[in-house]
């Protein structure tokens, strides 16, 4: 199959790689339909090398359609449309079962100090191949794939892999009140989803800060209220020394607003 692979620093490519097989009973494989680029790619792509080597598969935001499943697998059967979550969670562990998924006890990566495995993302989490490539063998099956309607576009369900759960997280740890204002500083696709999320959960004014006018564009078409990186002086100024996501005070009129940082 064709999928694209990291060569040395700087340097990805489309190449010819082996096709994935079923190595385990509770496995799937999908063929995949649509990946994304996540901003912590660029991270593979010029810091992270030492953890790399050439012809890993990149990509961690996938979904497509089931193929071929383990014996083990009783929930998905080939045909079933399906988006990936980037971790790899067994969804019975300790962990798993207190909702850290990201911690998970089966697919922990104890000889880095790490937390769950994940897709295409070094070895420090695992050296899983990711899914920007024609198929993807997705371990832990029996609990990771979400399957979605076999209609409607890609683009409609892909976000649920990565970006749009991200986004949910960093809204609720700012635990903004519905009548309180949230100051999302970035807006880069999560800034983005965190400012809607915010928006559409009943947050009374949501403010968005990034230096970029068209950034700054597409969020005021969601009734964002975005400011310039000169204003961010003034985000600094309305949140105080509160700059980490938990902080949140309960309303815009009693102190300042939660924040999101994202980046």
């Amino acid at each position: 199959m064709r999928a694209l692979t990291w060569q040395g620093n700087l340097d990805v490519r489309v190449t010819d790689v082996p096709d994935p097989q079923i190595q385990e009973p509770n496995d799937a494989i999908i063929a995949v339909t649509s990946t994304a680029i996540c901003g912590s790619d660029l991270h593979l792509y010029g810091v992270l090398g030492p953890y790399l080597s050439p012809g890993d598969v990149l990509g961690h935001e996938t979904m497509g359609v089931v193929t071929e499943v383990g014996a083990d697998i009783t929930n998905l059967v080939p045909g079933d449309r399906v988006v990936i979550p980037f971790n790899i969670s067994c969804g019975h562990c300790w962990m798993c079962t207190r909702g850290l998924y990201a911690q998970c006890e089966t697919t922990q990566v104890r000889e880095q100090g790490k937390g769950a495995a994940l897709f295409g993302y070094t070895s420090l989490y695992g050296s899983v191949p990711g899914g920007q490539a024609q198929f993807l063998r997705v371990p832990q099956a029996q609990f990771g794939p979400v399957k979605i309607p076999a209609d409607g576009p890609d683009e409609q369900y892909l976000f649920l892999s990565d970006v749009l759960p991200t986004a949910y997280q960093a809204y609720r740890y700012a635990d903004t009140p519905k009548d309180g204002t949230l100051a999302v500083l970035g807006l880069g696709p999560i800034g983005q989803f965190s400012a809607r999320i915010a928006k559409h959960l009943g947050a009374e004014r949501v403010i968005g800060v990034d230096p970029v006018p068209e950034r700054r564009a597409a969020a005021a078409r969601f009734g964002i209220g975005a400011r310039t990186r000169s204003s961010t002086r003034w985000a600094w100024r309305r949140t105080g020394m509160m700059r980490r996501p938990e902080a949140s005070w309960p309303r815009w009129r009693s102190g300042p607003p939660a924040c999101c940082r994202t980046g």
